[in-house]
């Protein structure tokens, strides 16, 4: 088992490497070129500024039963397909029985804005966010 994360803007990689280097369990980051990483423990895999290239390598290299960390649904729909754990940064699951819903959400708001109109931003991340998210990074690892 290892940690991928889709580590463009991932506001949490500290956390996962934090907790994954108490197991001993192996982080790949995954960032195109305009993101340095350098945290001493994780493999960093860096990509071409390419549209979507993050994803794509990302999800080639996840196998069944890894955890999957990502805010984007199609990487969480697809790591799903590959019978991975995928946790959002906010510290939910993605699982059958949301990402449908999710997608589908995604989609009603890309409509919304290409007709021209507004969709709500993300609310800005607070300390509970963290604490949320590693609690459930760590019941992961615990399992």
């Amino acid at each position: 088992m290892e940690i991928f994360v889709d580590a463009d803007a991932c506001p949490v990689k500290d956390i996962i490497v934090r907790l994954a280097s108490r197991s001993g369990l192996p982080v790949t980051m995954v960032t195109d070129t305009s993101h340095r990483i350098a945290d001493g423990y994780s493999r960093v895999v860096t990509v071409d500024k390419a549209r979507d290239s993050v994803d794509i390598k990302l999800i080639n290299l996840v196998h069944a039963g890894d955890i999957v960390v990502t805010q984007d649904y199609g990487v969480a729909a697809m790591a799903l397909g590959k019978r991975c754990r995928v946790l959002h940064q906010n510290g939910f699951l993605y699982d059958e029985g949301n990402i449908d819903r999710l997608l589908f959400e995604r989609h009603l708001g890309q409509k919304v804005r290409r007709a021209g109109g507004r969709t709500g931003g993300a609310p800005k991340r607070t300390r509970e966010d963290d604490l949320r998210f590693a609690r459930a990074l760590a019941s992961l690892l615990d399992a």
